[in-house]
């Protein structure tokens, strides 16, 4: 069984996303530019984020950041062409889903999708991603190994925080930095 990682992308000043999140701009004003490092071209972050890709077996997403992403994931996921499944953490399921191959609904909690995302990942990583209510009940039922963070090189004075509260021992496994981020990865002691 591989690693339960939680995974985020933060800036500098620790948030997930800026404030004045909208339909329209779900991480908030300016908040786009957390992901630079995903979006940018750099090579170096392509092959980083292709390693990572690599490397996974299923990730975990709550309902908001399904509904807020969805439209850039398509059909094949977060994954992209990899086409890993994503089990959503959700109270309702939709009953519809961009690809049911990709996209699962979880509505009996957390610690069931973690179960059907080890299932289908094997010996691979499942990655917790986005959303800071689900990345903290996660680290408070004690279900993550590592945390995997990149800070983007930005201040965002105000938005959502994923660390408020949560206080763990960890140890450093790997700093990788490029212009666009610092790629740091912590075994949760």
């Amino acid at each position: 069984m591989g690693a339960v990682i939680l995974d985020s992308s933060v800036s500098l000043d620790g948030y997930m996303t800026a404030a004045n999140q909208t339909p329209e701009e779900p991480m908030g004003a300016g908040g786009l530019r957390l992901m630079q490092w995903v979006l940018g071209g750099d090579e170096r972050n392509a092959e980083l984020l292709a390693g990572w890709v690599g490397r996974l077996g299923a990730s975990i997403a709550g309902r908001t950041t399904y509904d807020t992403s969805v439209a850039w994931w398509g059909t094949d996921g977060p994954s992209g062409a990899a086409r890993r499944p994503l089990f959503v953490v959700t109270h309702n399921d939709p009953g519809t889903s961009p690809n049911p191959d990709v996209y699962t609904f979880v509505t009996d909690g957390i610690e069931r999708a973690l179960e059907r995302a080890q299932a289908a990942a094997g010996a691979a990583d499942v990655v917790v991603m986005g959303g800071a209510e689900l990345g903290r009940q996660f680290l408070a039922a004690g279900l993550i190994d590592e945390i995997q963070i990149h800070v983007a090189p930005v201040l965002l004075g105000a938005g959502t925080r994923m660390f408020d509260e949560q206080e763990l021992a960890l140890e450093t496994i790997e700093v990788i930095e490029t212009p666009a981020a610092i790629h740091q990865r912590f075994r949760v002691l």
